[in-house]
C-alpha cells in the first residue's frame, strides 16, 4: 500500500511524492512513465553499494538504459570538485536533453545530483529515491538543490523540482540509529512549526519512530511530507512561508560550518540543536512561554538529539558563530534573520535580529565571549 501526496504551485510544474514499501524495486516502471530517452543513477558509495543493483535492475527492468557514477559518501562530496566529476560523467555517457537523473541516496546525494541535473544542458529533469529519513522528509521535496564551500552550507545552488519523489520506508531499515535519529529532529522540527498535535504524538505514540519502527516512520514521512509539500506549494523560492522551514538552520548550519561539516555534528544533529536554541532564545526574548520552550527542548532530547551546546566536545566562539550567521543566506543586509517561535506549531521570520542580543545568548548558552 502506498500513500501519494502532491506538490504543485505557481511556477513549477506538480509532482507526486510516493511514501510505500518495495518502492526500489518499482522504480523502473514509475521512472519509465515519464518517458526518458536515459535514466541514469548517481548515487554515493556506502549507498551504491546496498540498493544500486536493485534500482538499476528495475529501471533496466522496464526497458530503460542506465549506468551508475558514485561520489564517496558524506557531506564533502557537495563540492564544486564533486559537482564537476558527476557533470563530466553524465556528458561521457552521452546523455542528451530528454534523458533523466536518478538521485539515489541521502541528502547529499539529492543535493548534488539535483543541482547536476538543474545545470546539464541547461536543465533535464530528475528523480528523487531518497533512502534517509532526513532526506525523505525534508531534502528530497522542494526542489532546493545545492553544494557547500569553505564559507557556508548550501551557498551555491538553484530551485529545480524533481518530477518524481520514491520515499521507500523499507530503505531506512539499512540506516544506523544516529541516521534515523538525525532524519527525526526534522520530522521534529515540521511539528514545531505548524503542528503541536503532530509533535505531541511524536513524542507520544510515535516516539518509536525516532528507533526505527518502520509503522511509526511511514505515519511521520507521510505527514512530514503533507505539512512541507503544503508550504512549498505556497511558496517555492521562500519569499515568505517556506522560511518557516529553516526553523533551527541558522544556529544549526553555524555550528556545522564551525566543525567543519565533519562527524562531530550531523546536519539533524545541528537542526535539533538549533531548534532548542531558537525557541530559548526567543523564551529569553520574551516571544514564546518558557514552558514552551522547555517542551521543545524535552521532545527533542527524548530522542536522543542534542539540545545543548554542551552536548557537542567543541567549544564555540560567539562571535565566530555570529559571523557564520551573518553570512547565511537567509540574512539580508548584514542582519541577522531567524525564525522564532510564539509557540510550539507557531513560528515566524524576523528579519532584524539583534546581533548583540543574540551574542549574549549564545555566551549565556556556554559559547566562549
Amino acid at each position: 500500500m502506498t500513500t501519494t501526496i502532491p506538490v504543485g504551485g505557481e511556477g513549477f510544474a506538480a509532482y507526486e511524492v510516493v511514501v510505500g514499501r518495495g518502492l526500489l524495486k518499482e522504480a523502473g516502471a514509475r521512472v519509465a512513465a515519464l518517458k526518458p530517452t536515459r535514466a541514469f543513477i548517481v548515487s554515493d558509495e556506502t549507498v551504491a553499494a546496498i540498493h544500486g543493483e536493485t534500482v538499476r535492475g528495475a529501471l533496466e527492468g522496464a526497458g530503460l538504459t542506465t549506468g551508475v557514477v558514485t561520489v564517496p559518501a558524506g557531506e564533502a562530496s557537495k563540492s564544486f570538485e564533486q559537482l564537476e566529476a558527476v557533470l563530466d560523467r553524465l556528458l561521457a555517457e552521452g546523455l542528451d536533453r530528454k534523458s533523466l537523473v536518478v538521485a539515489l541516496g541521502g541528502g547529499v546525494v539529492g543535493d548534488l545530483a539535483g543541482l547536476a541535473a538543474a545545470l546539464f544542458m541547461r536543465g533535464v529533469d530528475f528523480v528523487q529515491v531518497p533512502t534517509t529519513l532526513l532526506a525523505q522528509v525534508d531534502s528530497s521535496v522542494g526542489g532546493k538543490t545545492a553544494i557547500d564551500t569553505p564559507r557556508g552550507k548550501n551557498l551555491i545552488g538553484a530551485f529545480h523540482q524533481p518530477r518524481l519523489v520514491l520515499a521507500d520506508i523499507e530503505a531506512l531499515a539499512t540506516l544506523p540509529v544516529r541516521q534515523v535519529r538525525s532524519g527525526w529532529a526534522e520530522v521534529l522540527k515540521h511539528g514545531l512549526i505548524c503542528d503541536a498535535a503532530f509533535f505531541d504524538w511524536l513524542g507520544g505514540e510515535g516516539k518509536a519512530g525516532a528507533e526505527g519502527d518502520p509503522d511509526a516512520l511511514e505515519r511521520a514521512v507521510i505527514r512530514s511530507v503533507e505539512i512541507k509539500s503544503q508550504i512549498v506549494g505556497e511558496d517555492e523560492k521562500e519569499a515568505g512561508r517556506r522560511a518557516l522551514l529553516n526553523l533551527g538552520h541558522t544556529f544549526g548550519h553555524a555550528l556545522e560550518a564551525e566543525l567543519g561539516f565533519g562527524d562531530a555534528l550531523t546536519h539533524g544533529e545541528a537542526v535539533a540543536l538549533g531548534c532548542a536554541m531558537a525557541f530559548r532564545f526567543s523564551a529569553r526574548q520574551g516571544l514564546c512561554a518558557a514552558t514552551d520552550a522547555d517542551k521543545a527542548e524535552a521532545g527533542i532530547r527524548a530522542a536522543s538529539l542534542p539540545t545543548r551546546l554542551a552536548d557537542v566536545d567543541q567549544v564555540f566562539s560567539a562571535d565566530a558563530l555570529i559571523g557564520r550567521m551573518a553570512g547565511d543566506k537567509k540574512a539580508e543586509g548584514g542582519r541577522l534573520t531567524l525564525i522564532l517561535a510564539r509557540a510550539i506549531g507557531e513560528v515566524f521570520t524576523d528579519k532584524n535580529v539583534d546581533a548583540e542580543a543574540v551574542r549574549a545568548f549564545l555566551i549565556e548558552e556556554g559559547a566562549a565571549a
